[in-house]
């Protein structure tokens, strides 16, 4: 399972866990401006936008987990099983396989306006990108400095929602992760005052207690709720230092451990990998389960009008430098 969150101090940051049991060789990839889509049923784009995310390449194809691209929009698809439903295709709409549809977005669309107009002719098709990488059921988060939305293909159709929390999670359905806040809405970064009774006189015996009742466990519902919690109320410098730095704070407060969470005996689902965007400069960070040292990939640091992609292989060791 997965949790994406997004922030904002001078630059805007965008990122995501990648919560799974196995890793299929994911690489982060540059997709430069000439490299050519082949759409499965809309065609192929020669020119578009470049774009730099986390992705497994496969017959030469990026099949992207997240990106963000030259004009600062990000999209990340996260796992959505039991609810996600795709159609057949319609003559009237642009058919998309789910494993193009971060590409066909990020490829023509520079912010979340331009999104929101190109999904209302979007139809999301089950088809498969071969028979050995099936249709992963999935929703997506899209956003830029100015917003965010969540896009989720249902049995009645393509809904999107807006996202003010600036968070996504796995499950339930959005608008139902967006609910289940009211439960909370008590919580706060305050010390809390005596409203149990005034006939006890009860104090705070520890920093922190504003938080009580945040849920730490790591189900997709309360991953969202920590996660919003924790971001919606965190504080740092706008420096890129500093913001990179509490970004990934951010997301450590999801964090799974391996052995916590068994999907199959003896298999444990995991933290793969942390990333964070700033999607203003193009930089893509990540941090992976067995390297907490902060790698980045400048996508302006290649040739972006070339026509084949950049990959670069995930530093996976631990890094550890000594002092002494």
């Amino acid at each position: 399972m997965c949790t994406a969150a997004t922030y904002l101090t001078k630059d805007f940051y965008f990122g995501r866990t990648l919560d799974y049991d196995c890793s299929y060789g994911e690489e982060v990839t540059i997709t430069p401006r000439s490299y050519p889509f082949r759409f499965r049923a809309v065609g192929t784009l020669s020119r578009h936008y470049a774009m730099i995310g986390m992705a497994h390449v496969e017959e030469g194809c990026p099949l992207y987990y997240e990106a963000v691209n030259e004009k600062g929009l990000g999209m990340a698809g996260l796992n959505f099983v039991g609810n996600a439903f795709y159609h057949q295709p319609v003559p009237d709409k642009d058919n998309v396989a789910t494993f193009e549809f971060i590409p066909w977005i990020l490829s023509r669309c520079g912010t979340v306006g331009e999104a929101r107009g190109m999904l209302k002719r979007v139809n999301l098709t089950s088809e498969s990108f071969s028979d050995a990488l099936p249709c992963a059921q999935l929703h997506w988060i899209i956003a830029d400095r100015d917003g965010a939305i969540v896009v989720e293909s249902l049995k009645d159709g393509l809904r999107v929602y807006d996202n003010p929390a600036g968070v996504l999670a796995n499950n339930p359905p959005f608008d139902q992760q967006m609910f289940h806040l009211n439960n909370y809405m008590a919580l706060s970064p305050c010390q809390p005052q005596n409203r149990f009774s005034d006939k006890l006189d009860l104090t705070c015996y520890s920093r922190g207690m504003g938080a009580l009742g945040l849920p730490g466990d790591l189900s997709s519902q309360s991953r969202f709720v920590r996660a919003a919690f924790v971001r919606l109320n965190s504080l740092s410098g706008d420096s890129e230092g500093e913001s990179v730095s509490q970004f990934f704070h951010i997301l450590n407060s999801v964090d799974q451990q391996r052995g916590c969470c068994e999907v199959r005996p003896g298999e444990y689902e995991y933290t793969i990998y942390t990333c964070c965007c700033n999607a203003d400069k193009g930089i893509y960070y990540y941090t992976t389960y067995d390297n907490h040292q902060i790698t980045a990939v400048d996508l302006h640091r290649v040739g972006l009008d070339g026509g084949e992609l950049v990959r670069y292989p995930m530093i996976t060791g631990e890094q550890i430098r000594f002092q002494n």
